[in-house]
């Protein structure tokens, strides 16, 4: 499969996940909320798209380093950062790096491995509620423990 650049801005949440997420997480929705919502859409949308994730890592030279790619990559951690700081109002800057690399960390390597088989729509919740279940009680724990911040 020949991937082009520009395909680049459709790559991590395309057509209905776009509209679902942005229709269910508005800046009015608290932070965890959407945390919840978005892990639904991130795990099915790993599952839906899993060969074309295969496609383009394959195809990653020819387009990882174009400015569309670039500015799509710099655009999504410009909202989450925006996202933790929120979800983390005490944090201090360090706190919030950690425990964001953290959780994007582990929601690739997790979504990833898990969109490797094929999944039941009800696999697929299960799995993004526990997945959201677990980053939800970390951010509260962080938000709780006020020494640490």
């Amino acid at each position: 499969m020949a991937i082009r650049p520009e395909r680049w801005r459709d790559h991590h949440f395309t057509g209905q996940h776009r509209q679902d997420c942005r229709r269910d997480t508005s800046a009015h929705t608290p932070p965890l909320e959407r945390l919840r919502i978005l892990m639904r859409a991130f795990i099915r949308y790993e599952c839906e798209e899993a060969a074309m994730r295969v496609a383009l890592n394959d195809a990653a030279p020819l387009y990882r380093d174009v400015p569309e790619a670039k500015e799509a990559k710099a655009a999504g951690h410009r909202m989450f950062q925006a996202f933790m700081r929120e979800a983390l109002p005490k944090a201090t800057s360090k706190t919030r790096a950690l425990a964001g690399n953290l959780i994007t960390t582990t929601l690739s390597t997790v979504g990833k491995d898990f969109s490797e088989s094929p999944r039941t729509s009800t696999e697929i919740d299960t799995y993004a509620k526990a997945m959201s279940n677990m980053f939800c009680a970390y951010l509260e724990a962080l938000n709780r423990d006020t020494r640490r911040l």
